[in-house]
């Protein structure tokens, strides 16, 4: 069995945006060798997320609104911020989105529906951060 891991370095340029993250993923599946097994992939921040969708814009537009009305960016409404935060939103939107995904790998490839797309979800951005990729398999 072989283990490969990798960080991927990610800046964003907006406190809030969604990355394809995908092609990168891809990579590190090619750099491992690994032809059937799975891949990990996981924000290592705790306003980020890691989650597979349809790669349309609209549809990224729609997950900010959504997230925006579950839990709203308000300052004055959430404790957290009381600590001189003010990014609890980020941490229930992560919540919310999810942690981590994983992929199945199949003759060393991304096993996809037609559509799947893997998405960095970043909610507190604007400085350097890491997503761990771990592909494990034969």
């Amino acid at each position: 069995m072989k283990i490969h891991t990798k960080h991927l370095a990610i800046k964003t340029n907006n406190r809030i945006e969604f990355v394809n993250i995908t092609e990168k993923v891809r990579g590190v599946v090619k750099e491992s060798g690994v032809k059937e097994g799975i891949v990990l992939i996981n924000p290592m921040h705790i306003t980020a997320s890691v989650f597979i969708n349809d790669n349309e814009g609209g549809l990224l537009q729609d997950f900010r609104k959504w997230l925006e009305g579950l839990a709203p960016m308000d300052e004055k409404i959430w404790k957290h911020n009381l600590t001189g935060e003010d990014n609890a939103y980020a941490h229930l939107w992560r919540t919310i989105m999810g942690r981590e995904t994983t992929v199945a790998i199949t003759d060393g490839k991304l096993d996809f529906g037609t559509w799947e797309a893997i998405f960095y979800g970043e909610f507190d951005g604007q400085r350097s951060k890491r997503i761990l990729v771990k592909v494990i398999g034969e």
